[in-house]
């Protein structure tokens, strides 16, 4: 997980350096189909494991719930990143 964590915030401090090159624009026009492959192999790997699949009556609930928790989570940290971006833009015009 540290892995994961570190890899992350490498390429987020190396994309804020090189945010004015050319090639990193254009990188950002396949980062959403990359995320839809990874999310199309993601589900093949849960519908091929049957043991998920077998419990997934038990256990669906609580997957949807922490799934509805964690898209709400997101909104909420987005929405308040975006207003207080915005604030200190337009504290920045004036």
């Amino acid at each position: 997980m540290f892995s994961i964590i570190l890899t992350l915030v490498a390429g987020g401090i190396l994309g804020y350096l090189l945010r004015r090159a050319s090639f990193v624009r254009q990188l950002e026009k396949s980062t959403a189909l990359t995320v839809c492959l990874l999310l199309f192999v993601l589900g093949l790997s849960i519908g091929s494991n049957h043991l998920i699949i077998d419990n997934l009556a038990r256990f669906g609930w609580q997957a949807a719930l922490l799934a509805v928790a964690g898209t709400a989570g997101s909104i909420a940290a987005a929405s308040l990143a975006l207003r207080l971006y915005t604030k200190n833009r337009k504290e920045e015009k004036k």
